[in-house]
């Protein structure tokens, strides 16, 4: 090898550790990056040769940088509930913009879980990139295409109420009452006084809050008459209609328990079906349809008929006022779930992740996010916690995979393969000035 070639070494050996440095330097400015991967400097031999058989004594160095992105970061808590980390395989698929991907090729993926809303509820991480999530319909489903991706927003509900669809009593009927006569409608008209009157409250569909009037009156041994009376405006529902809006006659055992909630039916039943017929051009509600449990047949759960004062035990609706967003939640599957103050909950979101055959094969890109390249290979969009993909931890962040006392030391040892290299340029100077005076 001539002194050209040395001093041409010295040089490869003085960029291959200058980018080592700069590798060692990036990672110890990232140590507190979330998500951040450690950068790792790999050595090889750069040979004379264009067919890579040349003399090992003329070999230079040439430096590659290459990113641990499979390495698992710690997870660390935080107090923001959408602060999100994974626990094994996979990438946050995000976009650049809040608006719906146009295409695959927009979309980019990393592991810095640290989203917040922004003005507008979209989740965006520090590094400007929007969290990408599936929207889900009133039962919870995912779409059918699962390319159906856009920003996960938390402001998209203010507030949510749940109508009455069940409804339920415990109560019992004095057996000693004396039976009376009695048509359908006599109690809501007034021509009979009820032996027994209550008032349940039941919510509609905008979270309103209703009152039903149940009164009761004994017309024979073990049979006793039932109406359901409305007592709000009756302007609200439909035209024409008037109380009572359910009627019937209900029957017990001799052991008191009951034996049909409604004697029209030929095979006893224990529960009726109630409909406030509400009048959507007055009211804005749509007809409502309530199931009210009177107990199990031959039980005593429900409506009872014993010999002791009639009374109210106690009573049961489904359904809820209206409630205001009040925070949100992920679990480890990804469902984003709408809280509000009136204790309902709603998922409105799913987070997939995204998996890839040759996850270190990635682009890197500002931000702390990659994109494909030919070597990562096309990304497979799924749900978390299944499969090779990972668990979502809400309520948290990973760490940066970077180790302080190992990067002190790279920066030793990279300062002094520099140093030497720089010698071997400076030796073969001098070699060359040597040479340069004999041809004097």
């Amino acid at each position: 090898m001539s002194l050209y070639g040395a001093m041409m070494t010295g040089v490869a050996g003085l960029t291959a550790n200058s980018a080592a440095l700069s590798v060692a330097s990036s990672n110890i400015a990232n140590v507190n990056t979330v998500g951040y991967k450690t950068g790792q400097s790999q050595f090889s031999t750069l040979l004379a040769s264009s067919l890579g058989a040349g003399d090992v004594s003329s070999a230079g160095v040439l430096e590659t940088t290459q990113q641990n992105i499979t390495q698992q970061g710690l997870l660390q808590s935080t107090a923001t509930p959408t602060n999100l980390a994974i626990s094994g395989n996979g990438f946050f698929v995000v976009s650049a913009t809040a608006a719906a991907p146009g295409s695959a090729s927009s979309l980019y993926f990393t592991r810095a879980g640290d989203f917040t809303p922004d003005s507008e509820g979209n989740l965006r991480n520090v590094a400007g990139y929007y969290l990408m999530g599936w929207p889900l319909d009133q039962n919870g489903n995912v779409p059918t295409d699962r390319n159906d991706l856009t920003a996960v927003n938390i402001n998209q509900l203010s507030g949510k109420a749940e109508p009455t669809t069940t409804m339920s009593a415990q109560i019992n009927l004095d057996a000693s009452a004396t039976a009376v006569s009695y048509t359908a409608g006599d109690m809501a008209a007034g021509n009979v006084t009820p032996q027994f009157q209550r008032t349940i409250n039941v919510y509609d569909s905008q979270g309103g809050t209703r009152q039903l009037q149940l009164d009761f009156v004994k017309t024979s041994a073990n049979t006793w008459a039932y109406e359901v009376n409305y007592q709000g405006d009756m302007a609200d529902l439909a035209s024409g209609t008037t109380n009572p809006i359910a009627e019937g006659e209900m029957s017990f055992n001799s052991d008191g328990t009951l034996a049909n909630a409604d004697d029209s039916q030929a095979t006893p039943v224990g529960s009726i079906d109630i409909t406030i017929p509400w009048d959507p051009t007055a009211s804005g509600l749509q007809p409502q349809d309530i199931t009210f449990n009177m107990g199990t047949v031959d039980g005593s759960d429900g409506i009872t008929q014993f010999n002791s004062e009639s009374t109210l035990v106690s009573s049961s609706v489904n359904g809820a006022l209206f409630g205001s967003l009040s925070g949100v939640s992920v679990d480890q599957n990804g469902y984003v779930t709408a809280q509000f103050s009136n204790g309902l909950t709603q998922k409105i979101y799913k987070v997939p992740l995204a998996t890839f055959a040759n996850p270190d094969g990635l682009g890197a890109m500002s931000g702390n996010a990659w994109q494909v390249t030919e070597d990562s290979g096309t990304p497979t969009i799924g749900e978390a916690n299944t499969g090779s993909a990972g668990a979502i931890s809400s309520d948290a962040l990973e760490s940066s995979t970077v180790d302080l006392a190992t990067e002190f030391t790279n920066l030793i040892t990279t300062q002094r393969a520099y140093s030497a290299s720089a010698r071997i340029v400076t030796t073969a100077t001098d070699m060359l000035d040597q040479l340069m005076q004999m041809a004097h």
